[in-house]
């Protein structure tokens, strides 16, 4: 089947993008990566190992002696992966508040990011068909993907995803944990969140699961159609 080798798909937090990447790599054979999960792994590495995440070389070589690996999964445990750092399956420690709290930091260092900029890109060699999931995939990670798409939607609309996700009762926090996200990974020095110029942007506040799902769907489609052999 001819099918675009890569796809980028950047959103800010809670848009729904590994969800929706989910999906599509069950249907189209794609290799996800949630290259978000990376830098949690580096988060959960720093805090295990008492490494100051404002002291960015140490951090740095840190990041490069991790062993991080993704695999697939079914999604029936609620994990669309499963990560191992250093051969541990660390999946489910990864959204523990103390990671989240720091997650945006970690991402934020250069150096870290270009380390793992360095296996995201292996990765999208490595295998056939990928469909990359993060914030600055399109732009920077992979400039040159075959379809790239950014999901968004409301801080609201996101806030009351993330409650039903996490069953956290306290919407106006989750919003402003949000917003304060939104802030952080816009306004970074280093590969800030934004629109790739060749990115076809998908609103989901007025869509339900299957109504984004077909919506790339139709991308996919529209691609094939584009590069379909004479």
């Amino acid at each position: 089947m001819n099918l675009p080798p890569t796809i980028a798909l950047d959103g800010p937090a809670s848009s729904g993008k590994t969800t929706v990447a989910h999906a599509i790599a069950q249907q189209y054979g794609y290799f996800l990566v949630d290259t978000g999960a990376f830098y949690r792994a580096v988060a959960l590495a720093a805090l295990r190992t008492g490494v100051p995440i404002v002291e960015s070389d140490t951090l740095v070589a840190l990041a490069e002696q991790l062993q991080i690996e993704t695999l697939p999964a079914d999604g029936t445990d609620g994990h669309f992966y499963r990560l191992r750092l250093n051969g541990e399956d660390v999946t489910a420690a990864l959204r523990s508040p103390e990671v989240e709290a720091i997650v945006s930091q970690v991402a934020a260092v250069r150096g870290v990011r270009e380390v793992l900029n360095a296996t995201f890109r292996r990765l999208a060699t490595q295998y056939a068909r990928v469909i990359m999931v993060g914030r600055d995939i399109g732009t920077v990670v992979l400039p040159e993907a075959a379809l790239k798409i950014y999901l968004d939607a409301s801080p609201a609309v996101r806030a009351e995803r993330r409650q039903k996700q996490f069953g956290d009762s306290d919407a106006q926090g989750v919003q402003q944990a949000l917003l304060q996200r939104d802030q952080r990974d816009s306004q970074r020095e280093t590969a800030p969140l934004r629109l790739a110029e060749d990115a076809h942007l998908i609103h989901t506040d007025q869509l339900d699961l299957p109504s984004v799902i077909a919506h790339v769907q139709g991308l996919i489609t529209a691609w094939q159609v584009r590069h379909a052999q004479p």
